[in-house]
């Protein structure tokens, strides 16, 4: 790849690339790694992208297939958020609770939602992202809002009873 282009894509999808890989890892130094992989395998590729979008969506699906790899890894297995010690912060605090719930829902459920919420994709793009079809996505969402329900109720629960 031309390295003009390269500098333009690396500094305009940098943070997105981030964005995903901490939402998928729960850890920065984790993401920050992922981040280099991504932009190494872009310098790399030699095909030219049909258009801005498409550079965008191989990125993201490269930069989650990576993070799909990282956490294959054996010792990932067992890390918690606690162990991440990843939680951003907000400046309403309210966002931070919203984040762990988030961050313990599995990740196929916390892919869509962030995709869909925090990066404003629309259904059809996460289903051409993530390479599977639109009722996947949109059952995903579906249960994901369920689950982060059913999670927030239980813990505004534990809150009022402590």
């Amino acid at each position: 790849m031309e390295r003009a282009l390269f500098t333009e894509y690396a500094r305009r999808y940098k943070d997105t690339i981030f964005r995903v890989a901490l939402n998928a890892l729960g850890s920065p130094v984790d993401a920050d790694d992922i981040v280099q992989e991504t932009l190494l395998r872009l310098l790399e590729w030699q095909e030219p992208f049909e258009s801005e979008k498409h550079v965008k969506y191989w990125l993201i699906r490269v930069s989650l297939n990576l993070c799909k790899n990282e956490l294959r890894v054996p010792w990932r297995r067992h890390k918690t958020l606690d162990d991440a010690n990843a939680i951003p912060t907000f400046d309403n605090p309210n966002y931070s609770d919203l984040y762990e719930e988030i961050m313990r829902l599995s990740e196929k459920y916390r892919t869509v939602l962030y995709l869909f919420y925090f990066e404003g994709y629309s259904v059809n793009e996460i289903a051409d992202i993530l390479d599977i079809r639109v009722t996947t996505v949109t059952s995903r969402l579906s249960r994901a809002r369920q689950k982060l329900e059913f999670q927030m109720t239980e813990h505004m629960e534990e809150c009022t009873n402590e």
